[in-house]
């Protein structure tokens, strides 16, 4: 039997580059990548996401970790933020009339800085000007006159009415502010004991003089307060006119300059019209500065707080921003995207104002773009709901989050809503976007752009000459020795067996730079001033051997026949197949002893590992499948009355998959045709109900696990691994295994039917059904097809015998 015909060269085994083609002598001469490699189809949804305006036109970036996300994010941005204008700036100012809801202010880039300082230089100016005003010789000379006007009515209401008290035999006295009415007795004051002595009629005179005096007294102290009112109205009226006299021409020139600005000159309006009202408040606050005690602490005085009422608090600053800005936000807690309300200890308590509002990443990145990690997003209490609930209302609100959560409410600020106007980029796993896609209703309206990076890319010349590029620039950042076109041609192959394609490169380029900085590391130690090829393959190794110490164990126990596998001889209804196993950044083969008995009966194929609920739902299908291909080749014209048993020997973790399927079937197809199977040649593809021979994953690792079980136990020539067709292009092997094939020691072969299968396993042609629906007599066929017409005419006449006592019993 020629089964040469499904030998693979070993020029198909791995992939190779034309180093003529890469033309330079050292990644030196190249020049830096200006470009994400191979990803056309995301870079294209981020050019269109920020560049298309309105509402919910936000982007996921979606893609591996690796993939250039983050870069291409970058580049994008970096280009439209220049395009754009220069954002405007933001201030929080005092609102006079509602503390608690200090007013935002907009203003062109640069005006805001310029505000604050100019609010800053109006409140030094009035800290001299205020008091010198008020220490000038015309407001004292009014004020004195107010007050001797107030004077000389208080001297004449009481001249009078003394008068009048003397010719009713009346004094008065004044303690403090009170007047009281003292009869006379013979021209002196009476006291009260002396009161006491006079008789009841003496007493009812002077009662009835005095009522009509206290009347009139009565009535002079309301003048004298009316009076007095008037006065302070009048020192009022005029501490106002001399405020708004020293005030007024400072704040004039700030009206000048922001006259285009109609909020900044109504805050203007509001600031002149506090000052003028509070004044006295600022010439206290204008005196030498004093400490107070209480409580045995040193508390500063209250000339900060008349000042900081007035000062601006500068909430975004553009004024050094180039075109829009660009936020990326690497810690997106509620308060970094919101803002926050600071508070400070004062007298035990915490207290705050408008000063202490502070911005957050959507206030910075507004006008502009913003860039959030989906998982840090997600992982942030709250935050993911304030963002969407800023975009859906195109406002930022800043609430302390401490508010939520409170039973009794409590006043504190309340700041004006700015107006948002930001483009975010979320950059995150496919899963998450998949996840809130599904999950989240507002999500699909507010994200409507979705950039998709590839784990993979085309290998074509460009994407090479890229790779080399990126290599070069790689090196200038990180200070590494250049790569010679052997070593980078290395590289591109080493990026093409982490995707498992001979036609593709890695679209994630973690990976490339670790080995990158690694080979780099060897060159030097193996002291070469360039990186060659080999300093490329002591990287890969090195590598490989820091994480391989599982798969060097199994080796072990398959040599000491711990893990019973056989490389040798023949045996019926045993085959070889070979699993993947995964362990972290590391996967390698592993060949597993598949066996199946067959036996008459009605019970079908009973996979092991389900009863024991070992197997998984995709491994279960296999089995499924196998059997209606078996259902479908030889139970045409009568039923299969066959029982069979099947599974991995020495398998006590879970089995999925269904990569073992084909292995499967040989199995039974051996132990029913009775035919032996090499043991020397291991198995892996899944199959369809046709026979068909179907695409596994994990091609390379399972040809090498098979390899090294076959070498730790001796390589005899005729040893190989049966994969399918389909999968040749995704074999990259290593050239140990690569040239162990062109030496014919070990050989791999390509299938598509479940019939060159068996056939390379049994060395028996496989047979095709004639005319008459037998098989050719010789081939496997044929044999299954004898056993199963035994096994059904057996279990046909057992069932007759068991049917003819039943009869007897009847008739009797």
């Amino acid at each position: 039997m020629n089964i040469e015909r499904w030998k693979l060269k070993p020029e198909n085994l791995t992939t190779s580059v034309d180093e003529s083609k890469l033309q330079f002598e050292s990644t030196e001469e190249l020049p830096a990548l200006d470009r994400i490699i191979g990803q056309d189809r995301a870079v294209k949804a981020l050019d269109f996401g920020t560049q298309i305006d309105g509402f919910g036109y936000n982007l996921y970036v979606l893609g591996p970790p690796g993939s250039g996300r983050a870069s291409a994010v970058k580049l994008a941005l970096e280009a439209r933020a220049k395009e754009k204008p220069q954002c405007d700036d933001w201030c929080y100012v005092n609102n006079f009339e509602e503390k608690h809801k200090p007013l935002a202010v907009r203003l062109p880039a640069g005006k805001g800085k310029e505000l604050r300082d100019d609010m800053e230089d109006l409140i030094k100016e009035l800290g001299t000007q205020l008091p010198q005003a008020f220490e000038g010789e015309h407001y004292r000379n009014q004020r004195d006159k107010i007050n001797q006007q107030l004077q000389q009515v208080q001297s004449e209401e009481f001249a009078h009415l003394q008068k009048e008290a003397r010719q009713k035999g009346f004094t008065l006295q004044q303690a403090g502010s009170m007047f009281g009415i003292i009869p006379l007795v013979d021209g002196e004051p009476i006291n009260p004991e002396n009161y006491e002595q006079l008789s009841e009629a003496q007493k009812r005179e002077i009662e009835e003089k005095g009522k009509g005096l206290r009347d009139d007294l009565n009535a002079a102290v309301k003048r004298v307060r009316e009076a007095e009112k008037e006065a302070k109205a009048g020192v009022e009226e005029l501490d106002r006119r001399v405020a708004d006299l020293a005030v007024g021409h400072l704040i004039e020139e700030l009206r000048t300059k922001y006259s285009e600005y109609g909020r900044v000159v109504q805050y203007l309006d509001n600031v002149q019209n506090d000052i003028v009202e509070n004044v006295q408040d600022f010439l206290q606050a204008g005196q030498q500065e004093q400490a107070q005690v209480m409580f045995g602490m040193k508390m500063p005085q209250a000339k900060t707080d008349v000042y900081e009422r007035y000062a601006v608090n500068l909430l975004v600053d553009n004024s050094e921003t180039q075109g829009a800005p660009v936020v990326i936000e690497s810690n997106p807690t509620y308060s970094n995207l919101l803002g926050r309300i600071e508070h400070k200890a004062q007298f035990g308590t915490m207290v705050t104002d408008f000063t202490m509002i502070q911005a957050g990443a959507l206030h910075r990145a507004n006008g502009g773009f913003l860039v959030i990690d989906a998982r840090d997003l997600l992982a942030s209490f709250l935050s993911y709901d304030a963002l969407k609930r800023s975009l859906k209302n195109k406002r930022i609100k800043i609430e302390e989050i401490s508010e939520m959560f409170r039973f009794i409410s409590t006043v504190t600020l309340e700041p004006e809503p700015v107006p948002l106007d930001v483009k975010v980029i979320i950059i995150g796993l496919p899963i998450i976007y998949y996840l809130l896609y599904q999950l989240d209703e507002d999500f699909r309206k507010l994200f409507k752009v979705k950039a998709d990076f590839d784990h993979l890319i085309d290998r074509v010349p460009e994407a090479e000459h890229d790779l080399a590029r990126f290599i070069g620039q790689r090196c200038r950042q990180e200070s590494l020795s250049h790569f010679t076109p052997s070593a980078v041609a290395e590289v591109l192959r080493y990026s093409s067996r982490l995707v498992e394609d001979q036609r593709k490169l890695a679209g994630t380029l973690l990976d490339i730079n670790d080995i990158v900085r690694e080979a780099s590391y060897w060159s030097g130690r193996n002291g070469n001033t360039l990186v060659q090829a080999d300093d490329v393959k002591h990287a890969i190794n090195e590598k490989v051997y820091r994480s391989n110490r599982i798969e060097e164990r199994i080796r072990e126990m398959i040599q000491d026949g711990i893990i019973m596998i056989d490389t040798e001889g023949e045996v019926v209804g045993q085959v070889n197949g070979i699993s993947v196993m995964q362990l972290g950044d590391y996967a390698f083969g592993r060949p597993s002893r598949i066996t199946a008995r067959t036996y008459m009966g009605k019970g079908g194929v009973v996979n092991i590992e389900r009863e024991a609920k070992l197997s998984g739902k995709i491994h279960n299908k296999g089995v499924l499948i196998l059997t209606g291909y078996l259902g479908g080749k030889f139970a045409n014209e009568r039923p299969l009355t066959m029982s069979a048993s099947i599974t991995f020997e020495q398998l006590y973790e879970g089995v999925e998959g269904d990569s073992a399927s084909s292995s499967e079937l040989y199995c039974l197809l051996s132990s029913l045709a009775g035919m032996p199977i090499r043991q020397d040649v291991a198995v892996t593809g899944s199959i369809n109900q046709h026979g068909r021979i179907q695409p596994v994953g994990g091609a390379t690792e399972k040809v090498e696990g098979f390899y090294y079980a076959c070498q730790v136990k001796g390589l005899t020539g005729r040893q190989g691994v049966i994969i399918p067709k389909i999968n040749e292009a995704n074999l990259v092997l290593r050239d140990e295994i690569v040239e162990a094939v062109r030496a014919g020691k070990f050989h791999i072969f390509s299938i598509e039917t479940i019939d060159e299968g068996i056939t390379i396993l049994t060395g028996s042609e496989a047979g095709e059904m004639q005319p008459d629906g037998t098989y050719p007599e010789g081939t496997v066929y044929r044999a299954v097809d004898d056993t199963l017409s035994t096994m059904s005419e057996n279990w046909a006449r057992l069932q007759g015998q068991a049917e003819k006592p039943a009869e007897a019993l009847v008739e009797a």
